[in-house]
């Protein structure tokens, strides 16, 4: 097998494929190219053999992630079990994993904390007994949105139990690696307190591998320009322990270098975990641990053996690793640097050495990037070239010497201390400056599994190309590949389909309309919850929901906002979008009050504020709207809502904002043929609105309810779900369904539910 171990790795690789899609072509289609393979003399029966054995296997062992919609009906009485995970405390909650002793299934404990002083003793490994109703997390509403379900399967996790109180814990005992948990938090709270708070901040996320004091801004910029690698743990920083290690048993003659590559094969261990256990890092030490340990055996093992055994000892170990965002990522570059590297051997030049590095790490995630984050930063490239050798060169290694020297001189670690922040300072600002003038990312909202394979094999053969000099085709096969990036940020604009999507925002309006071919991107409306601590609309609704769901659909620009009212609920997201998108016109009633600071921000932004009137039409593209209401000022904030018309997908839409029955009359009034096929129901349901004798004119056919689940107004009310009832309407609700999505080509179209 001494050379041939990727194919197992990518026979485990196809299986996981077949598992995620539910599709056993992945592993038939692999087991016939083995075959191919085999035919044509290039592989030998042993390692055909190895290979389908792995992957038949693993299609069996990596687990598939199955949701359930079923709360458990039975609480766990007085159950016993063990915790099984570390104890993972932020100054709002505990939580931590438990495995019950019978089943063996696993639960997440989790305690919100009221006293954020409060102290526990619960233990790794510890024998517990815990009293509780199992209860599903919250799994995403919306397209686009994280899924926290969906994350705590990754990790084997079906259900959760909220604990109100630590003393229904009884717990005895605990497990060895209790110690090694204690010693990282104690050397967390170390440096915290030995070292100003900006420093060991990154001295706590660098080394011992906890980014959580890290400024939220901060870790947000290194997301948009692809940097946050640099925050984990990987081969660098175990390089940089291990030359260490030598320089200091070795060279200054305490060890010889046997002995001293035993002490590195106990100690890499001890580092990984107290440097947190993330695949990174535990990919780096175990890929150092099999180089000694194969050394010392006399195997004869090549880097691309040595990953590749890694990779499966890791998903043996733990085969929900393989769902791990880390994980993937930080094989997908290291295998990518493996094949490429006689192309950057090539190099003599340092500084082009460095952008060749960034420039295959870059390419290499580019499809799991835009699948998981939506968008993909072209300039990243230029910038990883300078920050990387600056973080390689500089702040890693300052770290770690902060922290060797900090219990010996304080003197010494002061003056480094602010050395590293005055240097760190700047580069920060700068990098800051660099994406205020030139952050233009590229939102291209998915990558589909075929373009992801016709990506790797054009970048394969772009790169073979590279290391056999043949220069002319390897441009040839980069401009294939720039070609199918093209194309994926292109599709929408190449796509007859078009959407109606009623966002589940909770109590509140967000409804997004995309044209066919791109033509246009409006919203009608676009709320946010309360933040009570500051008064003030809260930004969670559009990070959480409104900017993921624009994202995942490939959209990085809006042609129009309608906003029928001045109430949060309906407009408390538009300032953070603006913020963050580009919005060319925001549409709003005569009797509409902008506070000066927000038309000023929106003015800022290159944003139009239009005010509109009953009768006037307009385009969006080749898209109408009609404005309805308000034809006078009702002196009351949901009764002014806009009232807004419009053809889409074949079908009538009628958008009423919160307006009473007041209004309603007031519109069939002026406008006494009106009929619609859509019914964007007034105000979330509410019995001040839709009125019986409205619906009878109207008669639509769909009605769509936006409502926050368990809402203390108690939307939609039970008089208006008979009222629609009686008239034959469809109700669909986002309470009930999450998102409502509606998804037409020409003049046909259906309405889908995100939630089963």
């Amino acid at each position: 097998m001494r050379g041939y171990w990727h194919f197992p790795a990518f026979g485990v690789t196809a299986s996981f494929l077949a598992v995620i899609f539910t599709s056993k072509w992945f592993v038939i289609i692999f087991a016939f190219w083995l075959l191919y393979l085999y035919m044509k003399q290039r592989l030998g029966t042993v390692v055909a053999i190895v290979t389908l054995t792995f992957s038949i296997l693993a299609y069996n062992y990596i687990p598939e992630l199955e949701k359930t919609s079923d709360e458990k009906t039975i609480a766990l009485s007085e159950s016993a079990g063990q915790i099984t995970s570390p104890i993972t405390e932020t100054p709002s909650r505990i939580a931590f994993e438990f495995t019950l002793e019978t089943s063996d299934e696993a639960y997440l404990i989790v305690h919100f904390k009221e006293d954020h002083t409060i102290e526990h003793h619960l233990k790794y490994g510890a024998e517990c007994v815990i009293a509780g109703r199992p209860e599903l997390p919250d799994p995403a509403r919306n397209p686009g949105q994280f899924d926290y379900q969906n994350y705590l399967l990754t990790q084997g996790i079906t259900y959760q139990i909220v604990i109100d109180s630590l003393e229904e814990i009884n717990c005895t005992g605990s497990s060895p690696m209790t110690n090694v948990y204690k010693l990282r938090h104690d050397l967390l709270a170390y440096v915290q307190a030995n070292i100003s708070p900006e420093t060991s901040a990154w001295l706590n996320a660098l080394v011992l591998g906890d980014d959580g004091q890290i400024d939220v801004g901060i870790t947000e910029l290194f997301q948009r320009w692809n940097l946050t690698h640099l925050m984990a743990i990987s081969g660098l920083h175990v390089g940089l322990v291990v030359g260490f290690l030598y320089f200091l048993l070795v060279k200054l003659n305490l060890m010889t270098k046997e002995k001293a590559q035993w002490v590195v094969i106990f100690f890499l261990p001890l580092y990984a975990l107290l440097a947190g256990g993330e695949p990174s890092v535990m990919r780096a030490s175990m890929m150092v641990l099999l180089f000694i340990i194969a050394g010392k055996m006399n195997w004869k093992f090549s880097v691309t053996d040595v990953i590749s055994i890694v990779f499966l000892l890791l998903i043996f170990m733990n085969p929900y690793i393989i769902y791990h965002v880390g994980f993937q990522l930080s094989f997908c570059v290291t295998l990518g640097l493996l094949l490429s590297k006689n192309w950057l051997a090539a190099t003599s030049v340092s500084f082009f050495t460095v952008l060749n590095i960034s420039f295959v790490s870059q390419m290499m995630i580019l499809p799991l990037q835009v699948e998981y984050f939506y968008t993909f930063q072209p300039l990243s490239i230029l910038v990883n070239l300078i920050i990387v050798p600056y973080f390689s060169l500089f702040v890693i290694p300052c770290m770690f010497l902060l922290l060797l020297l900090t219990p010996v001189s304080s003197l010494v670690t002061s003056f480094i201390d602010k050395y590293f922040l005055f240097v760190h300072d700047v580069v920060l600002s700068c990098l800051q400056f660099i994406d205020q003038m030139f952050y233009f990312p590229w939102v291209i909202g998915s990558f589909p599994l075929a373009g992801a394979a016709a990506y790797y094999g054009l970048f394969l053969v772009m790169m073979k190309k590279l290391e056999i000099h043949e220069v002319g085709q390897a441009f040839k096969y980069g401009c294939f590949l720039t070609a199918l990036i093209m194309l994926a940020v292109l599709r929408p604009y190449l796509s007859p389909e078009g959407n109606v999507t009623v966002l589940d925002i909770g109590q509140g309006d967000a409804i997004v309309i995309e044209l066919p071919y791109r033509k246009g991107v409006m919203l009608v409306d676009a709320g946010a919850e309360i933040n009570f601590e500051e008064d003030n609309p809260s930004e969670d609704v559009y990070t959480d929901i409104i900017k993921p769901y624009l994202y995942s659909r490939g959209i990085s620009r809006v042609d129009a906002v309608f906003i029928s009212h001045d109430d949060t609920d309906h407009m408390g997201s538009l300032m953070y979008m603006s913020e963050d998108i580009p919005i060319s016109n925001v549409f709003v009633s005569h009797y509409y009050t902008f506070a000066q600071p927000a038309a000023q921000r929106l003015a800022d932004n290159g944003t139009a504020v239009v005010r509109t009137e009953p009768g006037e039409t307009i385009q969006i593209g080749e898209q109408l709207i009609h404005v309805l209401s308000p034809a006078k000022d009702y002196r009351d904030s949901n009764e002014n809502s806009l009232v807004l018309y419009a053809e889409i997908g074949g079908k009538d839409w009628l958008f009423t904002g919160d307006i009473g029955t007041e209004t309603e009359k007031t519109v069939l009034n002026d406008f006494p043929g009106l009929t619609a096929d859509v019914l964007k129901v007034a105000h979330h349901g509410s019995n001040t609105s839709t009125d019986p004798k409205f619906l009878d004119q109207i008669r639509p056919e769909y009605g769509l309810i936006s409502a926050g689940q368990n809402n203390p107004y108690g939307h939609p009310h039970s008089g208006v779900i008979e009222s629609l009832e009686q008239t034959g309407t469809v109700i669909l609700r986002t309470d009930e369904s999450g998102a409502v999505q509606y998804t037409f080509k020409g003049g046909e179209g259906t309405f889908t539910t995100y939630l089963p």
